[in-house]
């Protein structure tokens, strides 16, 4: 069984995104825009496991084209997204108009990888019992943003994990933005939430702060990671998730943790600056790194 060095797990979605100018339709979730944005290293053995209805197969076609190793499970319906942003972009009413089934320990047990990103959406994606199974066989890494999210009635409500503790035990990367470290842990201060998450069992713990940056903490340092300001702010969507993606792709190369943070978020300022996903190369994302540190 080969073993990858980086597999993600996740729904591919279908987004209908809502703006004062126009209405769009478009794939998304955080498996569609890791994939997209680690297809263009060719130095690494990435998989992608998704579960799509029908519809949506189109869409794992398209990724199998473009050279990404793609398992596609059954699914009755994908994920179904409607985001309404109001002028300010930061405003967005969120509904789930049709959900995908949840992933099971059955299903992923012949997939073999060094690092799990595990891609939740929805509070209900990845059960306790998927994340200590695929923990017996490799590194864990999660986006917390989907375990706060449940939907009711089509309508999208924050949540706290209801898990986390116990869940917290099993996973080695953990990816919070400034709400979302304050929903797990009660605390506003971002060295003091991620002290929190270390202690619960996450052992690299990555807080994104916006153009403040970002903040890693392994237990014993916090890293500084500066946000490189873009030339121009296009599309923030799948900002996190292309951070993500590319601090995993380092750390599992043989990078550093700092070294991995800069990297990752150069890889964030380059896909704001147009839209869709990450869509650069290994080369520009070292030169924004490059050009940004000589302007400090």
């Amino acid at each position: 069984m080969n073993k990858h060095q980086l597999c993600c797990i996740g729904h591919i979605t279908l987004d209908k995104v809502v703006t004062p100018q126009n209405t769009v339709y478009m794939p998304g979730g955080t498996a569609f825009y890791c994939s997209h944005a680690i297809r263009h290293f060719n130095d690494i053995d990435y998989a992608l496991v998704t579960a799509v209805g029908a519809t949506e197969m189109k869409v794992v076609e398209q990724l199998r084209k473009v050279g990404i190793n793609v398992t596609a499970l059954p699914s009755k319906h994908s994920v179904y997204f409607e985001n309404i942003y109001g002028a300010n972009p930061d405003d967005r009413t969120q509904r789930v108009l049709a959900k995908a089934d949840p992933f099971t320990a059955s299903q992923l047990k012949e997939i073999d990888a060094q690092i799990y990103h595990l891609g939740s959406l929805l509070a209900d994606d990845f059960s306790l019992e998927v994340i200590k199974e695929l923990s017996q066989k490799g590194l864990i890494a999660v986006d917390s943003q989907g375990y706060l999210r449940e939907v009711r009635d089509t309508h999208v409500y924050p949540v706290d994990w209801t898990d986390k503790r116990e869940a917290l035990q099993y996973i080695h990367f953990l990816k919070v933005n400034e709400h979302e470290m304050e929903v797990l842990t009660g605390l506003s201060d971002p060295h003091e939430a991620a002290r929190q998450l270390y202690e619960w069992g996450v052992k690299e713990v990555l807080v994104t702060l916006g153009g403040m940056g970002s903040l890693i903490f392994d237990g014993k340092d916090f890293y500084r990671i500066p946000a490189y300001k873009p030339r121009v702010v296009v599309d923030a969507t799948g900002c996190g998730d292309t951070y993500t993606i590319g601090y995993l792709y380092q750390r599992v190369s043989g990078a550093g943790i700092e070294e991995a943070g800069r990297f990752a978020a150069a890889m964030s300022t380059l896909k704001i600056e147009k839209s869709g996903p990450f869509n650069g190369s290994k080369e520009d994302v070292i030169q924004c790194m490059t050009t940004a540190e000589q302007m400090f």
